[in-house]
């Protein structure tokens, strides 16, 4: 396992006609890493705008390929330096925003998201394979 999905690739890959690059990435890809902030993110937005089809999708989706991943007190402690440093340099970041790359650097995965800009400068390798088609 080398990546760890956020949220915008999830829901990307469950649209009916995701991206081209999205797809030919995941052709490749066996196993991802999913953190929890992320699965509650989803279930967020399917409360706030029930899809059946979406949420079953999510559902087989992390029981086929997924591995998650909880908040375990190092990662909680490298998203509070993390966060500290960067509102010390006037660039505040969302709690789950550094949730999700304080996982997957503690865990030493690359983190596949669309916004690049809200994780530059967190540590964190990053992928965007909506520019890789």
């Amino acid at each position: 396992m080398k990546f760890l999905c956020d949220t915008n690739i999830l829901s990307e890959l469950a649209r009916p006609a995701p991206n081209a690059g999205v797809l030919a990435w995941a052709e490749d890809v066996r196993e991802i890493a999913v953190s929890v902030v992320t699965v509650e993110e989803v279930f967020y937005g399917l409360a706030l705008r029930p899809n059946v089809r979406v949420e079953a999708w999510f559902e087989d989706f992390l029981f086929r390929y997924c591995r998650l991943l909880e908040i375990t007190p190092s990662i909680a402690r490298f998203t509070g330096d993390l966060r500290g440093r960067l509102a010390a340099r006037d660039k505040t970041r969302t709690q789950a925003d550094m949730l999700i790359a304080a996982t997957a650097v503690i865990h030493g995965l690359t983190l596949v998201t669309r916004n690049t800009k809200d994780f530059t400068g967190c540590e964190v390798a990053l992928l965007n394979p909506f520019t890789s088609h």
